[in-house]
Order: structure tokens, then C-alpha cells, then sequence
């Protein structure tokens, strides 16, 4: 509990401490995110908060963290190469292609050498063990998916970090209970860190996490569910779910949910699964005409209460609360796009035959002398 407790609060008091000091760099070097027509904020405003969040979370998790702990390095690893990822993304447009490729870079980073594995399918529709080589690209495909859910739920003020915040806390208090005080210190770590960043990012938010912290926070969250899979399944374990798969879902059910369908609709429209659109679960609470705080608290308590509902029913069986979860998710959507007459959009966002256009990525250039900011456009082949 001491190792909790002292990861948590100097996670929050060193974010707490960073990021007036980060908002005030950006503004005197006019470092901001830049308003368009993807974006529902209207003023510039500075999206380098994630460097706070991951100053936060790894010195707590460095002076928390028991010693001993062998996975730390390579953890660690994989979480610059995030942060150097997003914070180039965050400055200057990345490509899908050369973000997935360090995704791809840090996952496996994290399944080779910090054994991160899903070794099995644990029930659902029937599948127990799985062969490793499938093992190996099941759990490269779950830790992609997952960075990503939060980057892309980032939409909205505090969204992300109230999500991540209480994601990240769920796991840790789980690992808590069952003595795993290495996974309960990062869980209650990242919590600490967006508690303290949340206070900034609140409606009318002054900063951003931008893409450094949304993708720290999802490869976190990643790492947190994958474990807890793995120990509550297992026989030898304190606190034994033999439902766990379910309830990881259902921790992270409003970002990985719409992750999936946005990635599925994307898919089955042709396009890529990284391109950006205006099709997310904020957007359509958005266009109900709520404020941000409302999508936020709304969205937030829809959680909460989809982790108590399958933490309450873990005694059924991993594919009815899977196939229970996902019919609810898609109930949801179908009554937001169908009761909204006037934005009603379709359920597929874009025809299969709208293909002709080539897609534009904007890359944007900031210069620190002037504080000028150009963007430059480049047309890239499909």
C-alpha cells in the first residue's frame, strides 16, 4: 500500500507542477493545436500536456516501483518510443504509416522482451490455449488497438483522461487486492498523473494531452489489461475471474468499443483504419447539441456503470458478457445516429463508392524564432 500511495502522489504533484510551466513554453513558443474542420475546439490551444502526464508517470513509477523489478527496462523502452513518437506528431504530422510502425516497434518490444502475452482466449467461443505464433500477433493486434482507443477518443474535453484515469485506477485496484504491487503502482501511477492533468484539461481545457499523452496512456492501459487477464484467469491467483477477459473490456469499454467500430467501418469502406473522420461517440453526443462536460460526465458514468454491471454478472460466461457488451455498444450507436434528425448520418459514414478523392495530410511546421506556423499540404497515393 505505501509503494501505491507514494507512486500516486508524486505522479500527481510532478504533473501538477508541469504543465503550468508547459502551457506558458507553448504559448511564448506558439506551440498550439491549430483549430480545422476535424477539430471541436475553436481557439488555439496547447496540446503538449502529455509531457507532463509522462514526466508524472515515470518518476513515480522509478522511485515507486519495488526494486528488482526486471520488466521496468524494457517497459520503459517501449514508453520513449511512444513519447518520441507522439511528441513528433504533436509538433509535426506524422503519417498513419510511420505512427503504426512505431506502435508496431514498441509493442513488440513489450511482448519479447517484457512478457506481455495473451495466451489464450480463456473461454470465449470456446477457445482456450492458443498456439504461440498466434498468442504472438493476437497480442501485437490488442496493444495497437488499445494505444490507439485512447488517441482517437481524445476529442473532447477531459474525455480521455477521466476514462484513462478511471481505467488505469480499476486495474491498479485489482492488482492492489491481489498482491501484484509492481502492475498496482503503474495503474495507480497513471492515475495520479491524469488526476493532476485533468484539472487543466476540464471544459474550457487550457491544454491538450495530445497524442503524446493519449498513446502513453493507452499502451499503459494496454500492458494493465493484458496482465490482468493473465492473473485473474490463472488458478494460483488471490483474486480469480475466470469472466476477466469481459470485465478488461468492459474497463475500457466506451474507448476500445468505438475504437472497433470506427476501425470496422473505416475497413469496410476502404479506407484506411488510421484516416480521420468525425464519426466517434463524442462527436455524435456533440451533435445533440451537449457541451463537453456533459458528453464527458454522460460518457464517463456510462462506463462506470457497464464495469459494475459485468463485475456484478463475472459468473456467466466470457462469450455471453462479450456478445451482451457489444450488443449493447451497438444498441447505443444505432439509437444516437436514428434519433438524431437533424444530423442523421449513416451507419456506414461513407459510401464505397466516394473513392476517388486522394487523402491530404497536413503537416504542421512551427517555428520557434518567429512563432509563425505554416501548413503545407502533400497529396499521398493510396
Amino acid at each position: 500500500m505505501d509503494h501505491v500511495l507514494i507512486g500516486s502522489a508524486i505522479a500527481f504533484l510532478i504533473t501538477f507542477s508541469a504543465i503550468p510551466i508547459i502551457i506558458r513554453v507553448a504559448e511564448l513558443k506558439h506551440l498550439f493545436d491549430v483549430p480545422n474542420s476535424r477539430k471541436v475546439h475553436a481557439s488555439p490551444i496547447p496540446s503538449l500536456g502529455g509531457i507532463g502526464i509522462f514526466a508524472g508517470f515515470i518518476l513515480a513509477a522509478l522511485m515507486a516501483l519495488p526494486a528488482g523489478s526486471q520488466e521496468l527496462q524494457y517497459y520503459i523502452a517501449a514508453f520513449l518510443v511512444i513519447f518520441f513518437l507522439g511528441i513528433k506528431d504533436d509538433i509535426i504530422i506524422l503519417s498513419p504509416l510511420k505512427k503504426f510502425l512505431g506502435q508496431i516497434l514498441a509493442a513488440g518490444i513489450l511482448i519479447f522482451k517484457g512478457g506481455i502475452l495473451i495466451k489464450g482466449l480463456h473461454g470465449f467461443l470456446g477457445v482456450e490455449e492458443m498456439p504461440y505464433y498466434f498468442s504472438v500477433a493476437f497480442t501485437w493486434f490488442t496493444i495497437i488497438v488499445i494505444t490507439n482507443s485512447f488517441n482517437l477518443i481524445d476529442g473532447v474535453d477531459g474525455l480521455a483522461g477521466s476514462l484513462g484515469m478511471i481505467a488505469s485506477a480499476a486495474f491498479g485496484t485489482y492488482f492492489l487486492f491481489a498482491h501484484q504491487v509492481f502492475f498496482a503502482v503503474m495503474g495507480f501511477s497513471l492515475a495520479g498523473s491524469l488526476a493532476a492533468f485533468l484539472i487543466f484539461n476540464i471544459s474550457p481545457a487550457r491544454i491538450f494531452m495530445g497524442d503524446t499523452g493519449s498513446l502513453l496512456v493507452g499502451m499503459v492501459n494496454s500492458i494493465l489489461a493484458i496482465k490482468f487477464i493473465e492473473t485473474a484467469t490463472s488458478a494460483d491467483t488471490v483474486l480469480h475471474f475466470a469472466s476477466a477477459p469481459a470485465i478488461a473490456f468492459a474497463i475500457l469499454y466506451i474507448p476500445l468499443f468505438d475504437t472497433l467500430r470506427i476501425f470496422s467501418y473505416r475497413i469496410l469502406t476502404r479506407r484506411s483504419p488510421f484516416s480521420p473522420d468525425k464519426n466517434h461517440i463524442h462527436h455524435l453526443l456533440l451533435e445533440r447539441g451537449w457541451t463537453h462536460n456533459t458528453v464527458t460526465i454522460v460518457t464517463v458514468v456510462f462506463n462506470v456503470l457497464i464495469i459494475a454491471a459485468t463485475f456484478l454478472s463475472n459468473q456467466l460466461s466470457v462469450t455471453i458478457l462479450i456478445v451482451g457488451l457489444l450488443s449493447i455498444g451497438f444498441s447505443f450507436i444505432s439509437l444516437l445516429i436514428y434519433s438524431n434528425r437533424t444530423h442523421r448520418r449513416k451507419l456506414f459514414p461513407m459510401s464505397f463508392k466516394d473513392q476517388s478523392r486522394k487523402p491530404v495530410i497536413e503537416t504542421k511546421i512551427i517555428s520557434l524564432k518567429t512563432g509563425s506556423q505554416e501548413m503545407e499540404t502533400e497529396e499521398v497515393a493510396q
